[in-house]
């Protein structure tokens, strides 16, 4: 009680946390206003029934599952924010731009924004058709025409671009990533429902009440976990040369993290292994026999009940971690810059010795973090599979794999920023 008594007298951070909850508030309100014309009910339906899209209306905050005038959340800013990154490391221009410091990061952050609205208008027509062609009774009425088609892809296309200011306005006069944080509210927003609607389940049949219990045991489980893996890193010794002669060296560290990568390999290995299904809904209403000999095939073994489903996305998501961190971290500029402000590491050669050994520790730990993320994605669907083998039906996991990453690291953000600025303001009132 003293800790928020202590927040609620910083003035400055005060407002920071209501301008905060204030721009969530906004952001649920509109995950709320459906566009007209849906068939909602059919569409709830399916996010029930496809694991997959049900997490992608999990990070949406249930905007996806009301067909909201921001349908695809910030999906394709995430999208281009990726992308740029990828591009970053391609082309040399974009890569001496994030090297100009805050002034290039913020034109970097301008073509982020632009590439942004083509994506989310192409995405906004993939999504619509996916959801269409995933019920029986369609979404939306003749969405082949233009007429009906566009204003609503112009519609959602806006609402992303909303929600993208939004975030950016929270990061700049708020508390923490905004990005990550209206992700966080669309995730916590989203559990109640789940628990309610586990509970009356429970109370209909008690043989649920043991798959319940276990399904809150192994979220509060994985929860630790996360938490002790995502505070994990290991501390690389540096020593800086001092001023003077007899002066002695200055003892720091440099700590790299189990996971480096964060849930970006999570989104990546879904959207590879969720393609062959996407074709499989289209193959298998074609009116060629080996398009739909081959849309079977993938709706046989691309779905989440199949052992070989499972195996590609785990195997996939330890793939991307490799591949993202080989992209976010770089062992060369990491050693010169090392170099350069007159440091080394204990027992190594500065330069290209440096460069190795944070390579060979980097990897390492990849290695573990890769596993680590492959074991919390896939943690839902075995979970799935083993309780409806014994006869006990599905486990109810309040939070899936990304999402639970997604949360204990937007909390820990927020805790930290929150502990720096009460930090800052008993600083304050000392000078």
């Amino acid at each position: 009680m003293n800790y928020l008594l202590q927040i609620w007298k910083s003035k400055d951070l005060r407002n920071k946390i209501l301008f905060t909850l204030g721009l969530v508030v906004i952001f649920r309100i509109l995950a709320q206003i459906s566009l007209p014309g849906a068939n909602t009910e059919s569409l709830k339906l399916i996010f029930q029934q496809n694991q997959l899209l049900g997490m992608f209306s999990m990070l949406t905050g249930g905007s996806a599952e009301n067909f909201s005038i921001i349908l695809m959340g910030l999906s394709p800013y995430i999208n281009a924010s990726i992308i740029m990154q990828l591009l970053t490391v391609i082309v040399p221009r974009l890569e001496s731009l994030s090297k100009e410091g805050e002034q290039g990061q913020r034109k970097i952050n301008q073509y982020t924004r632009w590439i942004t609205v083509p994506i989310a208008f192409l995405q906004s027509y993939g999504m619509i058709a996916l959801l269409n062609s995933q019920s029986p009774v369609p979404i939306i009425e003749n969405i082949t025409q233009p007429s009906i088609i566009l204003p609503i892809m112009l519609t959602v296309t806006t609402g992303s671009i909303l929600l993208m200011w939004l975030g950016e306005l929270m990061t700049e006069k708020g508390l923490g990533n905004g990005v990550s944080v209206l992700i966080f509210a669309g995730i916590v927003a989203s559990i109640p429902t789940l628990l309610g609607q586990n509970l009356a389940l429970v109370q209909q049949s008690t043989d649920r009440m043991i798959p319940f219990i276990i399904g809150l045991l192994v979220t509060l489980a994985l929860t630790i976990i996360v938490i002790l893996v995502t505070e994990g890193q290991r501390n690389i010794p540096i020593t800086y040369a001092g001023r003077g002669i007899r002066a002695k060296g200055i003892q720091s560290a440099l700590p790299l993290r189990v996971n480096q990568a964060g849930m970006i390999p999570i989104i990546f290995g879904i959207s590879v292994i969720s393609f062959p299904g996407l074709l499989a809904s289209f193959f298998q209403n074609s009116t060629s026999e080996t398009f739909r000999a081959v849309g079977s095939f993938f709706a046989n073994y691309f779905n989440e009940s199949s052992p070989l489903y499972i195996i590609m996305y785990f195997l996939l998501v330890i793939a991307f971690t490799f591949f993202y961190v080989s992209i976010t971290f770089n062992p060369e500029q990491v050693a010169e810059n090392i170099q350069k402000r007159g440091g080394y590491i204990p027992g190594i050669r500065p330069g290209k010795e440096t460069a190795d050994y944070l390579g060979k520790v980097s990897n390492r730990l990849n290695l573990w973090g890769g596993l680590f993320i492959g074991i919390i994605a896939i943690s839902p669907l075995l979970l799935s599979m083993l309780f409806l083998s014994l006869n006990l039906g599905s486990v109810p996991l309040l939070i899936g794999g990304a999402g639970l990453i997604i949360v204990v690291g937007v909390v820990l953000e927020l805790l930290r920023q929150i502990n720096a600025q009460m930090v800052m303001h008993d600083y304050n009132k000392l000078y």
